[in-house]
């Protein structure tokens, strides 16, 4: 290599230039951020209307399905599905994973802005996020008042104008949500008793109170010196100012407003609530931006928070109780030091091996330069500090130090053939250089297609994939450059003591000198023991052919007996309980029942705190709930989430009245439960009907619990049917009719009020609670009729409409412009692909009438999605291998003997993982594609010296002999090689132990990859030494034959 000459020719400058990688290396490596995944957020945009005391299936009708066809016009949408609420739209656009977010969320409010004139004028602005509303909270803010001071109103005043605002200014921060919060509103609660007598109607008070309650500007008056605005200034200066607003005036006598109506200065009903280990607070939850970084937006929130301690009202106390950069941090910190212990580990063996401290540095060298020099790259390429990238340098830890080893494993085999320091580097370095460059090559050439896969897994491993290629082409370059260099100008005396008896005199001799000594003889043994099998394999080459492919089916038949899954889950000391309350019930009630659950869930000794919310987020209406329990660390505990979870579902059934929907932990990537599926189709009862005969089915399925659909029983509805003639004969229409109620019952804010703190609180017209707590009530309600004289009538309700109880959906869901009923489900010791196999079956199995359909979503499809893409991976992996071993060996057919190796190594894969009891997720597909790269390197190795014992090549003397028989050769090959193939094989397999073996907090997602990696190398290591050779020998003698055939035909006359 032309390098490694200019190197040993210049020590000083191939120092310079590995500085140089240091150097910029740290100063990148300072500023990557940190997360805990790559960005890999779907671009998404949320369009949110509210439409206040609309049930489901108007807003369906009115809203949503309006907003659905206007929005399906834009470019490059990948999922569109919506929820109707009551009062609420929420439609949902998931767009392709190579659309900016930014012009994605631009182009849907030009779409809803054309749409916005034909809606209602009821329907509230729209609401347009790049984040999903429901999507989980980074970030929960509890305040509290300890010595019960401060009301709730109190603190929620004071959170709305102080905190918020500071919350809502950190940089990356979507939304800051008032959970549980009750806001001051100046209340005028309506008497119908009262307006009957007087003959008023609601709609005179609206009027009044707005006309009444303003600052106007009237223009200026200029004179020559000076210009001055006049304005009116009408505005209320107390609640109490309210009371003497005039209404009306009967019979020349002023109506005024306390006459008909209270005046109440109070709080808002409460529309949310949040219990912190049961206690009520008040809560502000914290969702951040797409493409944000947790752990900045966390700084920043934690800094906004000390700021705001100066101005914190006494008796108030700020509680930080969830912070999702906890997980980030730890999982980071938890990858570093597996880094570490690998790093460690890797050194060790390679002293065992080589036996010299002077070697063991020389190699050892390459793992800082090359795991520092790669935070350049990573920095380059825009690329974060995340478990993905950790992950690959962790990986990275036993492949670095490889190339460093066979080099310097080589230049100590030509000084122990007599040479000098400078010709031992030169001709060693030289010698096994292309074998190197293959080696290396072959590793690049399966991590390059998984660093372009399509699809999340694409994203999620592109910084995987160029982060190995990156520190492996480093590691190449080092070894070819300051391993020779080093190895010129640093003699090691102790190469030619290597395998000789030396009588131990210092203390190292006999301390560590007995281990190393002992390793030598054992790798010695090892070798002597190797060549015998091998020669044993080359003379039976049918059985140890019938063997290996008898090997390579057994594990074929295995693969089912592994579980498959998306991603495994991590246990992070956290976990989650939904539930709902019977439909209808009231959020008290549904408080009432969320105290029970916590009380059962605090009664574990693991949890610390409990902090549950009602009607917010992923729990949107009053009878659902979503509880966050934090665990003690994982240290602390014995039980892991999943154990615990089953616990916590078997004491949770024990309380009546409560359906559990979720227990444990929710799907890493995405949020979501594991099983998710959707029934589709037109109307809503026939989806219904299908959702309760396949739920019935599916519901014994073992191993899937917390199954769950949007199907709930229907909404308990008052229905007023208005009688038309009636009506029109006492000149009342329905739109009248409406507004009036529509004010009396869901309440109408008719301006605001400011108060002497400068802030503004809503006026709001109503009727008082207790007049609107009955159906019968309603009949009763007045309206106020003029007459052609000028005087007015009062007509009840009761005249013009039959008031009666009905029943309606409590949510309708749509997903590609047509209804849908979500279902999901959790799986317990069985894995997601089991389960949903299971599911499959009987969903095909079911009759579906025309026009209905099933579509699997959420882990499930991903997983599909996923094993598709590194399919294809592996499968461009194999076909670059072939070339670069092509290329190398100069043969069509000599590479087809090396990837033997490459199906031997699933033997390897299978067992490791029924042994960890681990599933085939995207962490250990990864890993088996890992190691098609990995296992062809010994190979190579054994293959490549092979060939060349074949030519006329040098001795362990030093001399020239000529080229030996095909099976000595191997022979040879197997005695000399076996050293470095035993090193790499071993540095890569300790590299990997802290990583498969999971100890840490969080580390159970990451572990499969790691073990699959272990057991495919051990395997394949101790086949391929044996396959391979035997293999070459019947690639070796086809060739000669077609050689021989080819030269034959070529030679007779045509």
């Amino acid at each position: 290599m032309w390098f490694t000459r200019i190197s040993i020719a210049n020590p000083v400058m191939a120092v310079m230039v590995m500085l140089a990688f240091v150097v910029l290396g740290l100063f990148s490596y300072q500023r990557l951020a940190v997360d805990q995944f790559p960005n890999i957020d779907l671009p998404t945009v949320v369009v949110v209307m509210d439409y206040p005391g609309a049930s489901p299936e108007i807003i369906e009708s009115e809203v949503t399905k309006k907003v659905e066809e206007a929005v399906n016009t834009v470019a490059g949408i990948g999922s569109l599905y919506s929820r109707s609420y009551e009062g609420t739209s929420v439609v949902i656009i998931e767009f392709n994973l190579d659309v900016d977010g930014r012009k994605a969320a631009d182009d849907v409010r030009e779409k809803v802005a054309l749409i916005r004139p034909n809606l209602r004028d009821e329907v509230k602005e729209p609401r347009i996020f790049r984040f999903d509303p429901a999507a989980t909270p980074i970030f929960n803010v509890a305040l509290l008042s300890p010595d019960g001071s401060k009301s709730a109103q109190e603190l929620s005043t004071w959170a709305t104008q102080v905190l918020q605002k500071r919350l809502e200014n950190v940089r990356g921060v979507g939304s800051v949500t008032l959970v549980g919060g009750v806001q001051r509103q100046i209340n005028l609660h309506v008497r119908p008793a009262a307006l009957e007598a007087f003959g008023i109607g609601v709609d005179q008070i609206v009027a009044a109170v707005r006309s009444e309650n303003q600052e106007l500007p009237m223009g200026a008056i200029r004179s020559a010196e000076q210009e001055r605005v006049v304005q009116i200034n009408a505005r209320l200066k107390r609640p109490e100012d309210f009371k003497d607003i005039v209404v009306a005036r009967r019979n020349a006598q002023a109506i005024k407003l306390w006459q008909v109506a209270d005046v109440v200065d109070g709080p808002q009903e409460i529309e949310s609530l949040a219990l912190y280990n049961g206690q009520r607070t008040v809560l502000l939850s914290v969702l951040k931006s797409q493409g944000e970084n947790t752990i900045a937006v966390v700084d920043g929130l934690m800094k906004a928070l000390d700021e705001a301690k100066s101005v914190t009202p006494p008796g108030v106390r700020i509680e930080v109780n969830r912070d999702n950069s906890r997980g980030i941090r730890v999982s980071v910190a938890n990858v570093k030091r597996t880094l570490f212990e690998g790093a460690a580990l890797t050194v060790l063996i390679v002293f065992l091996f080589l036996n010299s401290w002077r070697s063991t540095v020389i190699t050892g060298l390459t793992l800082p330069i090359a795991l520092i020099g790669t935070f350049l790259f990573m920095y380059m390429f825009g690329f974060t500090i995340n478990n993905i990238t950790l992950m690959a340098l962790s990986l990275c830890v036993g492949l670095l130090i490889d190339d460093a080893i066979v080099v310097r494993e080589n230049i100590v085999r030509h000084v122990q053939m007599g040479k000098g320091p400078y010709a031992a580097a030169m001709d060693g370095t030289q010698e096994i250089g292309l074998a190197v460059l293959a080696t290396t090559l072959s590793i690049v050439a399966v991590f390059l297609p998984i660093g372009f896969m399509g699809g999340i897994i694409g994203k999620f491993f592109h910084e995987f994939g160029i982060t190995i290629v990156a520190a492996v082409l480093i590691s190449m370059f080092v070894s070819f450059t300051l391993d020779p260099m080093l190895s010129s100008v640093w003699h090691d005396p102790s190469i030619h003591a290597h395998g000789q008896k030396v009588t131990p005199v210092t203390f190292y001799d006999k301390t560590i000198g007995r281990v190393t000594g002992w390793f030598d003889h054992a790798t010695d043994a090892l070798a002597e023991f190797y060549q015998r099998l091998l020669r044993w394999s080359l003379v039976h080459k049918l059985k140890t052919l019938a063997l290996a492919l008898g090997i390579f089916v057994l594990s074929v038949f295995m693969v089912p007996m592994l579980g498959t899954e998306f991603a495994p889950k991590a246990d992070f000391s956290e976990t989650m309980v939904n539930f709902y309350v019977p439909v209808g019930a009231s959020i008290e009630a549904t408080e009432m029942k969320t105290r029970q659950v916590e009380a059962v869930i605090r009664a574990m000794p693991e949890v610390r705190y409990t902090l549950s919310t009602i009607n917010t987020g992923t729990t949107q209406g009053k009878i659902y709930a979503s509880i966050y329990i934090r665990l003690a660390d994982r240290k602390d505990r014995e039980r892991n989430v999943d154990q615990m979870s089953a616990v916590l579902r078997e004491q949770l059934r024990a309380i009546p009245g409560i359906t559990v929907t979720h227990v444990g932990l929710l799907d890493p990537v995405g949020g979501q439960k594991q099983i998710e599926f959707s029934l589709q189709g037109p109307d809503q009862q026939e989806l219904a009907r299908l959702t309760r005969e396949i739920s019935a089915k599916i519901r014994d399925i073992p191993g899937l619990v917390d199954l769950d659909s949007s199907v709930k029983p229907d909404k308990p509805v008052i229905a007023l049917d208005v009688r038309r003639d009636a009506a029109s004969d006492l000149g009342l229409s329905v739109m009248s009719m409406a507004q009036s109620l529509r004010t009396l019952i869901a309440g109408q804010t008719v301006g605001n009020w400011s108060a002497p703190d400068n802030q503004t609180y809503d006026v709001n017209v109503r009727l008082a609670p207790e007049a609107r707590d009955n159906p019968q009530d309603l009949e009763y309600l007045p309206f106020a009729l003029s007459a052609a004289d000028g005087s007015s009538r009062i007509v009840r309700l009761g005249q013009v409409a039959q008031v009666r109880e009905s029943t309606g959906p409590n949510q309708i869901n749509r997903r590609s412009l047509t209804r849908e009923v979500a279902v999901n489900a959790n799986v317990y010791q069985r894995s997601a692909g089991e389960v949903s196999a299971d599911i499959r079956k009987v969903l095909d199995s079911t009759a579906f009438p025309p026009g209905y359909r099933y579509q699997f979503g959420g882990s499930t499809k991903n997983m599909q999605e996923s094993f598709t893409y590194a399919v294809s991976a592996l499968a461009m992996a194999i076909i670059f291998i072939y070339m670069i071993l092509a290329s190398q060996f100069k043969s069509f057919l000599q590479p087809l003997a090396l990837m033997t190796s490459l199906p031997l190594t699933l033997i390897g894969v299978v067992l490791a993982l029924l042994m960890f009891r681990s599933t085939l997720s995207i962490f250990s597909v990864i890993g088996v594609v890992m190691l098609m790269g990995l296992v062809t390197k010994n190979a190579i190795l054994l293959v490549d010296f092979a060939i060349r014992a074949r030519d006329e090549h040098t001795d362990d003397q030093g001399r020239t002999v000529p080229g030996l028989p095909r099976a000595e050769a191997l022979l040879l090959a197997a005695r000399v090689r076996l050293r470095p193939i035993l090193m790499t094989t071993l540095a890569m397999i300790f590299g990997m132990v802290p990583l498969a073996f999971a100890l840490s907090e969080g580390s159970e997602q990451r572990a499969p990859m790691g073990q699959a990696v272990i057991g495919g190398v051990i395997t394949s290591s101790l086949l391929t030494l044996v396959v391979v050779p035997v293999v070459y020998c019947y690639m070796d003698d086809l060739a000669q034959w077609a050689r021989r055939h080819w030269g034959k035909n070529q030679a007779s006359p045509t």
